[in-house]
């Protein structure tokens, strides 16, 4: 059995013991039904299904965490002196081995016998696991299930308990997803202090020329690398500055158009249009964009003499800028559509045109929300890498030229983590630094988001 199949198993018992917890619930009523009891039936139910999935679910998350450790001990512990006694590094390749064995990965026709016999012994060991798992999670949630079944009584507080079991799930939920995110800062922040160490702050805030590949010998030329991310960080918003200058007008216009005039039946048919763009991977975007849009733009400096490169900052704004129209449009457009319509009836009593009552009274009351769309938007074109990796090019150029190459943050990221690297070079050491910059900037910029939507927002009654 599979861990998947056990899950599908605890899921389906919970949901029978559903029904058997809303039977006990109107058994013990007697005649009275629903009325003689302190919760609907239904709670009754939810409760015991409840209490049927969360001890299994929990022995089941706590099994997959130190399995795979427990089993491993049990396999070392089995295997040759000679391997036992390796340094830990050499030891760990041997698992890794005996693992590839396991599962079946493995590319050379001819096997060490020890080594297949503690495959063999691997696969029983987990086999067992496996097996014992499934008894204790099985037994453990019908055990749990009839008890709370045999605890029910016409004054039971269901629903006070299952309300109290869902506001735990959703608290640690919650405490998942933060957890989650300070981790993530700490292992940057922690990365970037190590970065930081070698190449001084100044020198990455504020040098000129980004050149971060570091030679293997120290005779070898450009052996001490330059960090200097002030072209970086100018071609991410130079990038950023064109995809926003075309996504803001056209998402705006649009946005107006759909709430202000267009029909239901237009408006019904255009706006999941429109959304469709939303959906589309941005390497498809990229292909757009490195095919299509970079040859068009080079043709046509072509034709009026002017060199662009076949690579530039323009066409990979153009088609980012195409890539957040429908978010623009759409957070627009529901900030203007929670206008009241009070507002406009009484511009219209007064006297004022569609278009006027739309540039003097929509508008400006629905201001904080589409410039908070706007920074959002503006976040989400700093933090794209496809389209700039496949149509401006790797290039760390200090420029205002949107003809020429550039890069970008999110680029220079993916592009010194790619192959083998060493975790201690300042070479990987920096896409973290990079990071940070970035997490930083992407965070200002929704925290003023944030800012202007509650300060400026207007509340209507």
């Amino acid at each position: 059995m599979t861990p998947i199949t056990l899950l599908i198993i605890v899921l389906i018992l919970s949901s029978l013991f559903y029904f058997v917890g809303r039977k006990r619930a109107f058994t013990v009523a007697g005649g009275k039904g629903a009325r003689g009891l302190h919760s609907l039936p239904t709670y009754y139910g939810a409760l015991t299904a409840l209490w049927c999935a969360i001890p299994a679910l929990l022995v089941f998350c706590l099994w997959q965490i130190f399995e795979t450790a427990i089993v491993t001990n049990l396999v070392i512990r089995d295997l040759p002196d000679q391997i036992r006694m390796l340094p830990p590094e050499r030891l760990g390749l041997v698992i890794n081995d005996i693992r590839n064995l396991v599962s079946g990965n493995i590319v050379s026709g001819e096997i060490d016998p020890v080594m297949q016999m503690a495959a063999d012994r691997y696969r029983n060991v987990q086999a067992i696991s496996m097996a014992a798992l499934t008894v204790i999670a099985l037994a453990l949630a019908v055990l749990v299930a009839l008890f709370v079944r045999q605890k029910i009584n016409p004054g039971m507080r269901a629903r006070n308990h299952v309300e109290t079991v869902v506001k735990i799930i959703l608290i640690l939920c919650s405490t998942i997803a933060v957890f989650t995110t300070v981790g993530i800062v700490l292992s940057v922040l922690y990365e970037s202090i190590r970065f930081f160490k070698i190449i001084p702050l100044t020198d990455f805030l504020f040098g000129l020329e980004w050149s971060p590949q570091m030679a293997i010998r120290a005779d070898q030329v450009g052996s001490s690398g330059a960090f200097g991310a002030i072209p970086v960080f100018l071609g991410t918003a130079m990038i950023s500055v064109i995809a926003l200058t075309v996504a803001v007008p056209i998402g705006l216009m649009s946005a107006i158009y759909l709430s202000e005039y267009a029909g239901k039946k237009f408006r019904d048919a255009a706006k999941p249009l429109m959304e469709i763009l939303a959906g589309i991977p941005t390497v498809v975007y990229g292909f757009f964009a490195a095919l299509t849009v970079a040859p068009f733009i080079r043709n046509s400096g072509g034709m009026l003499g002017m060199d662009i490169s076949s690579e530039s900052a323009l066409a990979a704004g153009l088609v980012m800028g195409i890539m957040i129209i429908p978010f623009v449009s759409s957070l627009s457009d529901d900030v203007i559509n929670a206008v009241p319509q009070a507002l406009r009836d009484g511009a219209y009593g007064l006297g004022a045109t569609r278009s006027e009552t739309i540039r003097h009274v929509v508008i400006p009351a629905a201001l904080p929300g589409i410039v908070g769309g706007i920074l959002l938007a503006a976040s989400r074109a700093i933090g794209e890498t496809m389209i700039v990796v496949m149509a401006a090019g790797l290039s760390a150029n200090l420029t205002v030229n949107p003809l020429e190459t550039v890069t970008t943050v999110t680029v220079q990221i993916v592009t010194l983590l790619v192959g083998d690297q060493e975790f201690d070079s300042p070479k990987t050491l920096a896409a973290f630094a990079l990071g940070l910059v970035l997490f930083v900037i992407t965070l200002c910029l929704n925290v003023i988001a944030l800012h202007v939507v509650r300060k400026y927002r207007e509340q209507y009654e």
